[in-house]
């Protein structure tokens, strides 16, 4: 057990100085360190990378941090290639990645940051992109986690329906760390495969007149705007048959496909380290200094990425490297939606001439029927705005937000947002949610306030 110290998230949004800090070496170490300080009545929170920018992971009683609970612990194959695998809680995503593949494995799907734990990501609801393919949280199958009491429990989905477990992992697979310290996590995980990933260039009302053809134009769609022009980045990711990556793979280790792939990876270096990080932060740097200057900026970096086409095991297609800090908000709007949003948007950022050098985010998902999705019974548009970590933001995500709620927007739980259960519970069964806290957290040793705030407070909670 270390001594208290400030600990701050990666957005620099939220901060803590907890009055104690447990980093376990394994389940036992954490459910003394869990069960001692419920006894003692402290509060319990996990952290895994701090790359939420709302204050889940906040606490003046027990911080946890996960990081020494990581790797594969398990690999159930199955007959047509797809497994069920066992991983702890506090492996990064990027270290996943490269396990799974060892064995032939991949996520169907992921965001396009993977510097996040596995249990941080699904409990916040980290989601990547793509008509048919849903969040983390729906590739989860099962969890192990730890209760106040220290006691492991293992819920799974297949539990049977309507009973407690089952409902203890409906809310565990995504529900913000209310349930307990999750230790494991079973994932549904599918042969590894290839991505063709192209990238181009479109006139913004291209994509504006014909939502669902471009959102179900690739397996993955997704789109980056910069505010004040007409012109939007396009990614489409396409699954390549197991034939065509073998070609690809096979092409990659003769003469010519070393050569080619030593030209992509300069491509990549230029696009995605010196243009997407080094000259946008120098771009981000003056519009700070010279706010002016923005609208001109982004005409520049809206041009600087033009069209690409490559090839790659899916986790090099899907992630992409972020070194440029920023903040965020992101709301999940019906897909139908989408359109009359960015016109919102825009018109507003025209208006007001707002200097926002970050470029909007929008992508997919699927209905789902995960309690606390923001995909929960819909189809899906995500739109995330961001601003740099060093200009004022709180104008422009004020003026944003209130342009999903007028198109039912629901926030994503690890972005900035100003929802509280008393707007939340026309989206979500936030009464089932209470039921469930109620009975395997009966003394609330895992809240906090905001998840006082965002789901309320479980009937009888002291």
């Amino acid at each position: 057990m270390s001594e208290p110290r400030l600990w701050e998230n990666w957005g620099r949004t939220t901060a803590a100085t907890p009055a104690r800090l447990a980093v376990p070496r394994d389940e036992a170490d954490l459910a003394a360190a869990v069960a001692t300080a419920a006894r003692d009545g402290l509060r319990v929170r996990a952290v895994g990378a701090g790359h939420s920018f709302t204050p889940a992971a906040v606490t003046d009683g027990l911080l946890v941090d996960l990081q020494h609970l990581r790797g594969l612990e398990a690999v159930e194959r199955r007959h047509d290639g797809t497994a069920r695998v066992t991983v702890r809680a506090g492996t990064r995503l990027y270290h996943l990645h490269h396990l799974l593949a060892a064995h032939g494995l991949a996520m169907t799907n992921l965001g396009d940051i993977d510097r996040q734990t596995l249990a941080g990501a699904i409990g916040t609801g980290t989601h990547g992109t793509g008509t048919r393919h849903g969040g983390l949280c729906t590739q989860v199958s099962g969890l192990r986690l730890v209760g106040a009491d220290g006691t492991p429990r293992t819920v799974s989905a297949d539990d049977p329906p309507g009973s407690p477990a089952r409902e203890d992992f409906e809310l565990s697979r995504l529900g913000l760390g209310t349930t307990g310290v999750v230790t494991a996590v079973d994932l549904e995980v599918v042969p590894s495969f290839w991505l063709r990933a192209r990238e181009e260039p479109w006139p913004l009302g291209r994509v504006l007149e014909d939502v669902e053809g471009f959102a179900t134009s690739a397996d993955h769609a997704e789109l980056y705007w910069f505010p004040g022009t007409r012109r939007a980045l396009t990614l489409r990711n396409d699954r390549l048959d197991p034939d065509a990556a073998a070609d690809w793979a096979t092409g990659r280790s003769g003469l010519k496909g070393r050569l080619r792939g030593v030209r992509q990876e300069a491509r990549d270096l230029v696009d995605g380290e010196l243009l997407s990080n080094g000259v946008f932060e120098v771009a981000n740097r003056l519009a700070t200094a010279a706010p002016g200057l923005t609208r001109g900026l982004n005409r520049l970096s809206s041009r600087a990425l033009g069209a690409r086409d490559r090839v790659g095991p899916s986790y090099e297609i899907f992630t992409h490297r972020r070194r440029v800090r920023f903040r965020e908000m992101e709301y999940a709007v019906p897909r139908g939606a989408l359109a009359g949003v960015l016109r919102e948007l825009d018109a507003w950022l025209r208006r007001t001439s707002e200097p926002v050098p970050f470029p909007l985010e929008v992508r997919f998902a699927p209905s789902d029927g995960v309690w606390l999705s923001p995909a929960r019974g819909r189809d899906t548009a995500f739109v995330a705005v961001h601003q740099y970590l060093r200009m004022p933001y709180r104008r422009w995500f004020a003026a944003a937000e209130a342009v999903f709620l007028a198109a039912g927007g629901r926030p994503h739980w690890g972005k900035l947002h100003h929802r509280t259960a008393a707007h939340l519970a026309e989206h979500y069964p936030l009464d089932d949610v209470a039921r469930v806290r109620r009975a395997v957290d009966p003394d609330g040793v895992f809240r906090n306030g905001y998840t006082d705030s965002v789901l309320g407070l479980p009937a009888g909670s002291p």
